[in-house]
């Protein structure tokens, strides 16, 4: 067995020792307070316009705070804005009283106690997921921070890595929305499959894995991650020769963002990149997050409802570009998401000199009208995973033989099918 081999083998290993308390870290109790008192004073702002609503139709016109809707005023006001600042105090003083209890045990916590579960990484990158953004402004503790990842520890790109049997071919591997570096690894028959590792056995790569708040705008991301490259080019124990890329779902579109932001940027480490294969991502978007959206412009048409508008768009910034599949900045900074209905993407070609790949999937078992437009995979269409586009300007010219359709297959199960796994090797290896 090769050393390369040796290596991979541990990249999916689940460390030999789990403590049970590392399915939580000290902070995350932390970060949940501030999430409770958040929360608590979102029901006091929904209850409020619920109330202000009814008084509007008795002629009883509310404060005018900014563009919000019309906020109770008065005792009543005054009531609901105390209730508001309570929770707030409450919550700082919760706060503030596990920060200390922090520093006073994290002394105590040994490394196997800092090593995390499966079950902590899976429910944070959720939570990530549908509110990522808004952990990160506020600087909450459960916000994930981006970081590539060997054996699900974060390599420190701020000095030579110490690597055992680092190959000068590297696979980086994307995850989707809502997902995390973990989740490449499934079950199959009884035993552990991973895209991953199975091309690095078969053609000598070392894979490492991205983890990234998936929350964050796909621009953010993709700006991020262009810098960590960069960083990687630099401090990989050995030179990088070819550096490919496999990304699931929005993960596609990140590595999109990086490319075109590091060819703005002129970073090095786009020369080296070779490969690009996509599983299941939506370039053009996916109707999922379009149907959200109709539910935010419903509820808005009705005074009554209007104060449950909050409630739909608890969607974050990542969530919302996958309306119409935006990569850079350009393609949300032109308002408000919520007041933009059309796509106000500018085009964006696939660049030349790399070789892209794209496999999209269908739960259908052949090709037809309602499966290709409305089934997908159950979250993309397949015209959206293939690149394909009614306005010719924003189609993505893949090769022919570049293109592959798993059949009876779900968004998820693309990361597990054995099928898969040959496509991309058959297109690796060449």
């Amino acid at each position: 067995m090769s050393r390369a081999m040796t290596q991979q083998e541990r990249i999916i290993s689940p460390p030999k020792r789990e403590s049970a308390h590392t399915h939580w870290r000290r902070s995350d109790l932390r970060g949940l307070a501030r999430l409770a008192a958040q929360a608590t004073e979102g029901v006091v702002r929904i209850t409020e316009g619920v109330h202000q609503s009814v008084w509007s139709t008795l002629g009883l016109q509310g404060r005018q705070v900014g563009d919000e809707p019309p906020r109770a005023g008065g005792l009543t006001g005054l009531l609901y804005r105390s209730v508001s600042g309570l929770s707030r105090g409450i919550g700082w003083g919760v706060e503030q009283s596990l920060a200390r209890i922090e520093s006073l045990l994290e002394a105590r916590t040994d490394a196997a106690e800092r090593v995390e579960s499966t079950q902590r990484a899976a429910w944070l990158a959720a939570l990530n997921g549908v509110m990522g953004d808004r952990l990160e402004a506020d600087h909450n503790p459960l916000a994930i921070h981006m970081s590539l990842r060997l054996d699900n520890v974060a390599l420190d790109l701020q000095q030579p890595l110490k690597i055992a049997a680092p190959c000068s071919r590297v696979l980086l591997m994307i995850h989707g929305l809502c997902m995390n570096d973990l989740q490449w690894c499934s079950q199959q028959d009884g035993h552990a499959h991973d895209h991953g590792r199975s091309v690095a056995e078969a053609l000598g790569y070392s894979a490492i894995y991205l983890r990234y708040n998936s929350g964050r705008h796909v621009s953010h991301n993709g700006a991020e991650l262009a810098d960590l490259l960069e960083q990687l080019m630099q401090h990989w124990p050995v030179p990088i020769d070819e550096l490919s890329v496999l990304a699931h779902s929005m993960g596609g579109l990140v590595i999109r963002s990086a490319i075109q932001q590091a060819g703005e940027r002129g970073l090095g480490w786009l020369a080296h990149l070779k490969h690009v294969v996509f599983l299941g991502t939506p370039h053009h978007g996916a109707p999922l997050e379009r149907a959200g959206h109709g539910v935010d412009r419903i509820l808005a048409s009705s005074r009554w409802s209007a104060p449950f508008v909050r409630l739909a768009r608890l969607r974050s910034a990542g969530i919302i570009d996958l309306r119409h599949g935006n990569v850079l900045d350009r393609d949300w900074q032109n308002g408000p998401a919520s007041a933009r209905v059309g796509d106000t993407r500018i085009p964006l070609p696939l660049p030349p000199g790399i070789h892209f790949h794209a496999i999209a999937a269908t739960t259908a078992t052949r090709r037809g009208t309602l499966a290709d437009r409305l089934i997908g995979d159950g979250l993309v269409p397949l015209d959206s995973a293939l690149g394909r586009h009614r306005k010719a300007r924003f189609c993505l010219a893949f090769a022919d033989d570049s293109t592959w359709i798993s059949y009876r297959t779900g968004h998820l199960a693309l990361l597990s099918r054995p099928a898969v796994t040959d496509r991309i090797l058959g297109w690796l290896g060449n």
